[in-house]
């Protein structure tokens, strides 16, 4: 199920909760709308409505310091491969093929992990299969691949002086980085949000509009206002979901980093 899917059912199971309490209200016996159960009930909301807007603004916190964690693991990647091809370049022809890899493995990973973005130009390789919307693009076998075949000529190379077995020895630290922070931004791209615990705020939340439900009066005004109030917890859900999933979603992790680093790779 997609953010927005997830969102739009937490809308609708709002307003079907606060619906069943304006079905029931009229149901209940009189001494259930006595004065003091109406304040008892008034006092219960009040201490969800703590719990719950301090859960959602934990969770809004925690979603956009991953999100902004994996912008600048992003950032750090790209600044990584023009490290990574520097070094490379400098060692002399020798190395002209795992260049060739790296820059493919840039432009492949880049059509992939922005699959709504128009792919960078070229005939690279490989051809990956038509990216899921919802799949970890980044921990793709194809990409993993192409990465460790880079590496592997790397570790191939034959140098023939001090000078090149330095600039040898300093590529293959550069790759070992490299695909640590890949594997670091494999893991933030998985998210961090815990179901368990969103399905108890998603309680909590039912629990509080079935409680306006049965203390709000019957007419327009107050159907719009619980419809908004529906809407607005709903669209926060939708905004911690997608900043806690940030290569999908409408909010997601800018590609343009890594578009300067397969420039600089194509130079």
């Amino acid at each position: 199920m997609t953010e927005l899917e997830t969102a739009s059912v937490v809308f609708f199971l709002l307003l079907a909760s606060a619906g069943v309490g304006v079905f029931i209200r009229p149901l209940l016996p009189e001494e259930h709308k006595a004065f003091e159960t109406v304040q008892l009930l008034k006092l219960v909301i009040g201490m969800l409505v703590t719990f719950a807007a301090l859960v959602l603004g934990l969770l809004t916190a925690s979603a956009k310091t991953l999100f902004d964690t994996t912008n600048n693991d992003i950032r750090s990647y790209a600044t990584a491969l023009i490290q990574l091809d520097n070094s490379l370049r400098q060692y002399g022809a020798e190395a002209d093929t795992p260049r060739q890899l790296l820059r493919t493995y840039t432009a492949a990973a880049i059509a992939s992990t922005w699959a709504q973005e128009p792919p960078p130009p070229g005939d690279y390789f490989p051809k990956l299969p038509a990216p899921d919307p919802n799949a970890d693009h980044l921990d793709s076998r194809e990409l993993g691949t192409l990465l460790e075949r880079a590496q592997h000529e790397v570790r191939e190379l034959q140098p023939r002086d001090p000078y090149h077995q330095k600039m040898d020895n300093e590529a293959l630290l550069r790759f070992d980085n490299l695909v640590q922070q890949r594997w670091k931004i494999v893991e933030e791209a998985r998210g961090s949000i815990s179901t368990p615990f969103d399905r108890i705020l998603v309680f909590w939340l039912l629990v509080i509009f079935l409680c306006f439900g049965l203390i709000a009066p019957r007419n327009a005004l107050a159907f719009v206002i619980i419809t908004l109030g529906a809407l607005s917890i709903a669209s926060a859900v939708l905004v911690i979901l997608d900043l806690g999933t940030p290569f999908t979603g409408p909010i997601i992790v800018p590609s343009q980093p890594m578009r300067d680093a397969l420039s600089y790779l194509s130079r």
